[in-house]
């Protein structure tokens, strides 16, 4: 369910934009994460802050697209996010002192050494700054059709292959449910 919350704004973006065009796209966009944060408050009474923090950008940007008439703010959305997401993570590991990724990571039980987790979280630093980049030269450079097909599409495609990457990175490192006690994961003891 995690997955169509997350989802179903940019898909429902992507369909309204083919259907009419850019601005009932970016108003459907704000609706359907309006009510994904609404279901999942009210289902879970739960809300991550990268939850708020994507629908504070989408009303800003999508906000400033509809107000303005204006498509570059909805265009400079994922960038702002991307920036938004790479310095949250870039504050907790540098002032902070924490690595924030291994937080989103914690529900998988995954227990990895410290030099592991500080590695991925430059890795998604890195990414982040990369996606941002990525996004505003598709942005600047291409047609709205181009930079929607890219956002949906490729971001997407890159987003999940990276993830995919770090999954199996830290896949070795597992919690197995079924292990016994006091069992370091990775490591077959048999």
């Amino acid at each position: 369910m995690q997955f169509v919350l997350e989802y179903a704004p940019i898909i429902l973006f992507f369909v309204a934009y083919k259907l009419q065009d850019i601005y009932v796209a970016t108003g459907v966009a704000i609706a359907a994460s309006v009510l994904a944060i609404g279901y999942a408050w009210f289902s879970t009474r739960k809300v991550s802050t990268m939850q708020w923090l994507s629908l504070a950008i989408i009303v800003l940007f999508g906000g400033a697209t509809l107000l303005l008439h204006d498509e570059t703010f909805i265009k400079w959305k994922p960038s702002a996010l991307y920036a938004a997401f790479g310095l949250t993570l870039l504050f907790g590991k540098l002032a902070l002192r924490r690595d924030w990724i291994r937080v989103v990571f914690q529900q998988a039980q995954i227990a990895a050494p410290d030099a592991v987790w500080n590695r991925v979280t430059w890795a998604w630093i890195a990414f982040f700054a990369f996606m941002a980049t990525l996004n505003g030269y598709v942005a600047t450079h291409f047609s709205l059709d181009a930079w929607v097909n890219f956002k949906v599409w490729w971001a997407m495609g890159i987003f999940l292959v990276f993830t995919i990457g770090n999954v199996a990175v830290l896949a070795r490192y597992m919690k197995d449910a079924d292990a016994p006690v006091g069992a370091t994961p990775g490591r077959d003891d048999a």
